[in-house]
């Protein structure tokens, strides 16, 4: 073919094209999948966080938390153990069993491991209120430790203070009606005026 292609070179490059739409394609796919895994990993660890709320353990020491943490940290032998160095016994200080498990999560947030709008979508009023009854745990950690102690707790808490600032009535979709409810003992339950 005088001043054009040969048709080796026509199939040639016919075949160059396709090889390049064939690598393309399975390139997409290949995203696709890692998408799909990576979301089936995250929702791997959330259940599994869920989980470790509900176990025994982990329970116990939310409650112990909210209903005997503050008459304890008032003990300056408790407090004491807290700001020395060294290992801290989860079970004379349960309070230690809450701290690492949002330490961990924060850990899994800040690298990426949970997606953190769904973790805050989930958690954020859980974080805020233990990072507001557990704050003075951590001040008292940190005398000895230095400011990295619990350090991914804190910026837990921190993303789920402004998640609750953007969304102070929860995050319900917008456009979406609200059901009815009827509080049928919001007045025998008010407190004396």
């Amino acid at each position: 073919m005088p001043g054009g292609f040969t048709v080796l070179e026509l199939i040639n490059t016919a075949s160059q094209v396709a090889t390049f739409a064939v690598v393309l394609l399975a390139a997409f796919a290949a995203i696709v999948q890692l998408r799909h895994l990576r979301a089936s990993n995250e929702l791997e660890a959330l259940l599994t966080l869920t989980e470790q709320l509900r176990g025994d353990r982990l329970r116990r020491a939310f409650d112990f938390v909210q209903t005997e943490l503050d008459a304890r940290l008032e003990d300056p032998s408790y407090r004491a153990v807290l700001s020395r160095l060294g290992y801290v016994d989860p079970d004379a200080h349960p309070e230690m069993e809450v701290c690492n498990w949002f330490n961990e999560i924060g850990t899994l947030v800040k690298n990426r491991l949970i997606d953190q709008a769904t973790f805050l979508d989930l958690f954020a009023r859980l974080v805020t209120y233990y990072w507001s009854r557990l704050g003075p745990v951590v001040a008292i950690l940190r005398r000895e430790r230095g400011a990295g102690q619990y350090e991914n707790f804190e910026f837990l808490a921190q993303l789920a203070l402004r998640w609750k600032a953007e969304h102070p009535e929860g995050s319900y979709p917008a456009g979406v009606d609200r059901l009815a409810l009827e509080d049928r003992w919001a007045e025998t339950d008010a407190p004396p005026r």
